[in-house]
């Protein structure tokens, strides 16, 4: 069976920043790590990009180093706003750099119905000449796509490619994976459950852990898409700390933490986000041997 465009290990990459400004050469080397690892696709100017703190000139030039660097990994980008023209601005602003698909949030503060969704996602699809993954993450955005939405969105809408799930709610993702029209896929947003899902047909993940333990993450995934079921469990076991520890306070915070500890970017945010508190970096300081 062929696989999906989006499969195994996408990490969310961190933006690393230096005296108030990106740090390419750490996001490049962050990217570069990234492939090494086994990561089987990257996502970038998401969430844990801290992606709207930044410029637009920031995005063009964060998207153009990891297309130079992706090494013929297909690439996931953020563009989601919370109206039809911001979001198309933004796939206008970066469509020159090639992504592969877009990833687009459930529209954030309007709160919008299930059926405010679904003309939303359909817009922005017709607009599109690019796949797109929907991202439900109603922990952020404070609305939840429910799995009737999401899988009658997939049924029709044909370039809406896959759904990143990070609802927390397992029984609403079986949901999806169980009535979705062939061809549409899964991708877990939440590590902790990421194999679980993958059990029921899920293909893969779109990490907040992998920044820090790529390899890991990547080893899991595959053992998973492998039916290598014992294997996985088992690395998922070693894993779970570290999921919960990437979640110790606001993401990203505490994934910079441990880059920052591992020596390959600063632990600097953008306000409103702050350093790691000192109770995170002890936390990953336990955990950095094994990343």
């Amino acid at each position: 069976m062929s696989r999906p465009l989006f499969y195994g290990c996408g990490t969310a990459l961190v933006t690393p920043f230096r005296n108030g400004e990106v740090d390419y050469d750490a996001y490049a080397a962050l990217v570069d790590r990234q492939i090494a690892a086994g990561a089987n696709f990257l996502v970038a100017l998401a969430t844990t990009g801290e992606t709207p703190t930044l410029s637009a000139e920031e995005k063009v030039r964060l998207m153009q180093v990891t297309r130079e660097h992706c090494a013929g990994r297909p690439i996931l980008v953020g563009c989601g706003a919370n109206s039809v023209p911001g979001t198309l601005a933004n796939m206008e602003l970066l469509r020159p750099y090639n992504p592969d698909a877009w990833l687009v949030v459930v529209p954030y503060y309007n709160k919008p119905t299930q059926e405010g969704m679904y003309q939303y996602f359909k817009v922005i699809a017709a607009a599109s000449d690019k796949p797109v993954v929907i991202y439900n993450v109603p922990g952020r955005t404070g609305a939840n796509m429910e799995a009737a939405t999401c899988v009658r969105i997939a049924r029709d809408v044909p370039n809406i490619i896959a759904t990143k799930e990070a609802s927390g709610k397992t029984e609403q993702v079986f949901e999806i994976l169980k009535n979705a029209p062939e061809g549409f896929s899964v991708l877990s947003g939440d590590d902790d459950i990421t194999l679980e899902i993958m059990e029921k047909g899920a293909v893969g993940v779109v990490s907040v852990a992998s920044n820090v333990n790529p390899a890991g993450v990547s080893a899991m995934t595959a053992a998973a898409l492998e039916g290598r079921w014992a294997d996985a469990r088992a690395i998922d076991a070693g894993l779970k700390p570290l999921y919960k520890a990437c979640f110790a306070e606001t993401s990203p915070i505490p994934a910079k933490a441990a880059l920052s500890l591992l020596g390959l970017c600063t632990k600097e945010m953008r306000l409103p986000l702050v350093e790691a508190s000192q109770s995170t970096l002890d936390l990953m300081a336990q955990l950095i041997p094994d990343a």
